[in-house]
């Protein structure tokens, strides 16, 4: 298929889960019902985002990949609409916890999960406490609409992680998430930062982007933490072709001609003229190449 229509969506969420799953499906289903072939759903829409507090007693929320039941609720719903579906969820394999995301294809199938790499840790965003580091390395999947790309969150703010995909193919990047206020300073308003942060991302790579994040405030014992939505599809140069309010919950589509925007990024130039034999520097922490002292510098 050339051309395809993307679907980014946006809701609250609160702690009746099984209304918030059925809250994600109506979205999915006016989504698919207005024509979208891939629809995200925002990150671990089955319950508010815990990551402020430090409990316990949360963990108990985590289940295994294998039989998990948002997984397979949302992968048979992909299945009757004929949609593909990244379905975010709280994954425990053994002794670890994720943050994962499951991919489910237009015929039902699920074709595996990627596991969250960049993992923060912040005022209102402790996630460190509750997820291991992903290690299923970056991503991407053959789906029925093309050749797709996920991270979650925190990912989308590292260049490796959206170029990392490029390269292996992706012809779409998806990013769900779950981003707000900055609870130690009531000041900062990173919504513009988020955006153009993903933006560029689609121009240096020359791909159509999709971020989906949450509305509303949750409260925490930590803090009450209020999303500033800003969902959006932003197209190969980084031009944001639809965008979502900051409080509301909505349904944003756009169309995308996956054969013309392939021709467009091939004749820029960007793949071809990369120098991978000068990019040590990004296999560091410090940007040193040498040992310390050596006088790299």
């Amino acid at each position: 298929m050339t051309s395809i229509t993307l679907a980014t969506t946006q809701m609250p969420c609160d702690w009746d889960t099984e209304a918030n799953l059925a809250r994600a499906e109506a979205l999915v289903r006016e989504a698919a019902g207005r024509g979208a072939n891939v629809v995200l759903l925002q990150e671990l829409f089955e319950t508010p985002y815990f990551c402020p507090d430090q409990k316990e007693a949360l963990f108990a929320l985590a289940r295994p990949f294998e039989g998990h039941p948002v997984v397979a609720r949302f992968a048979e719903l992909a299945k009757e609409l004929g949609v593909v579906l990244p379905i975010s969820f709280f994954e425990r394999a053994n002794n670890a916890h994720y943050n994962s995301i499951a991919i489910a294809d237009a015929d039902g199938r699920v074709l595996g999960l990627y596991r969250k790499s960049h993992i923060p840790d912040g005022p209102g965003y402790q996630e460190k406490y509750y997820f291991n580091p992903g290690d299923t390395g970056f991503r991407v999947w053959d789906t029925r609409f093309g050749r797709l790309g996920v991270g979650i969150c925190w990912d989308q703010w590292f260049p490796e992680c959206a170029r990392a995909m490029a390269l292996m193919g992706a012809e779409v990047l998806f990013y769900p998430t779950a981003i707000g206020i900055e609870p130690q300073d009531p000041t900062i308003d990173s919504i513009g930062h988020w955006q153009r942060t993903m933006q560029g991302h689609a121009a240096a790579n020359m791909l159509p982007l999709v971020a989906s994040n949450r509305v509303g405030s949750e409260p925490n014992e930590a803090a009450t933490m209020t999303f500033y939505g800003g969902s959006f599809i932003a197209d190969e140069l980084g031009a944001k072709l639809a965008e979502a309010s900051n409080d509301r919950q909505e349904v944003l589509l756009a169309t995308v001609d996956l054969e013309r925007i392939r021709a467009r990024r091939a004749s820029w130039g960007f793949f071809r003229d990369r120098r991978p034999d000068l990019y040590r520097p990004l296999l560091t922490l410090d940007g040193e190449t040498d040992a310390p002292g050596a006088g790299s510098r």
